[in-house]
Formats: C-alpha cells, sequence, structure tokens
C-alpha cells in the first residue's frame, strides 16, 4: 500500500532532526519569500517591457518632456533601457524559481539596476517609479537574505 499522507519529519530524543526519513531536508518557511522575489521579478520585468513599449510609441503618455527627466536622454532610449532590463528580470526571475544560485544573485543585481533605473525615470512616472523601487527593495532582501533556503521546485 501507497502511503499518499505528508511525511513527518523524522524525531529522536532530542526533537526533530530537521530531515525527513529519506535523508531529504525540510524546506524552510523562508522559502516563500524567495518564490515571492520569484514572482515580483517577473512580474516586475513583465511591467518593465510594458513601459519600455509606451515609451518607445507614445512618448506623450508621461508626465514631464524628456528634458525633465533626472537624466536627459530621449524616451526612445529610456524605452530600450525598460525593454532590456524588463526581459532579463522575465529571464532571471525564472531561474530563481528553478533554484538556481546564479539567477539569485544576478537577481540581486538587477533589482537594484531596476531600482536606480526608476530612480532616474522618477519624474516622468512617479507612482509607478515609486512602487517599483519599493518591490525591488523586497526582492533585494528576498533573495539576500533567504535565497540559500530555496529549493528547486
Amino acid at each position: 500500500m501507497t502511503d499518499t499522507g505528508a511525511r513527518a519529519p523524522h524525531t529522536e530524543a532530542g526533537g526533530t532532526t530537521g530531515r525527513y526519513p529519506d535523508g531529504q531536508s525540510i524546506p524552510s518557511g523562508w522559502t516563500g519569500w524567495v518564490a515571492f522575489a520569484a514572482t515580483m521579478m517577473m512580474l516586475l520585468g513583465a511591467f518593465q517591457v510594458i513601459e519600455g513599449l509606451v515609451a518607445l510609441l507614445n512618448t506623450r503618455y508621461f508626465v514631464v518632456d524628456e528634458t525633465g527627466l533626472v537624466v536627459s536622454v530621449n524616451y526612445t532610449t529610456w524605452g530600450w533601457v525598460h525593454l532590456a532590463l524588463g526581459a532579463l528580470l522575465i529571464v532571471v526571475g525564472i531561474g530563481v524559481f528553478m533554484g538556481n544560485r546564479v539567477a539569485q544573485i544576478t537577481g540581486i543585481v538587477l533589482a537594484g539596476l531596476s531600482a536606480i533605473v526608476n530612480l532616474a525615470f522618477l519624474p516622468a512616472y512617479p507612482l509607478w517609479a515609486i512602487i517599483v523601487i519599493a518591490v525591488d527593495v523586497l526582492v533585494i532582501y528576498a533573495l539576500a537574505v533567504h535565497g540559500k533556503e530555496m529549493q528547486k521546485l
């Protein structure tokens, strides 16, 4: 007969050992933070791609003219920057979900870069840029503090 119930951790006289009887370690509850970070990276990546397309196709959408930006370059350049950053965030977010350690480190770097890009883009789209920066900080926290606890799903 096959046991379909949840596996209980192996216990000894001193309490739980942190491993199942077959030797696999018990996933930490903090793993959810890393899954959250991966999800947010993919979602922010998709929104960065959309923001890049808007900057390329409809420059009148933004609050200020190109000369009012922190880094005074045209919206076409900003569009390509957001498009490339968004694509990278999506790919690296998938890598974080797969438990890839290199993707987690790259995710920290990309989230920091995303925060800097959105800080420079703040005058053009203030509310959204602030939200993205806040989520980037959460992603950096989750990956830096709890990244080692992620196991392959």
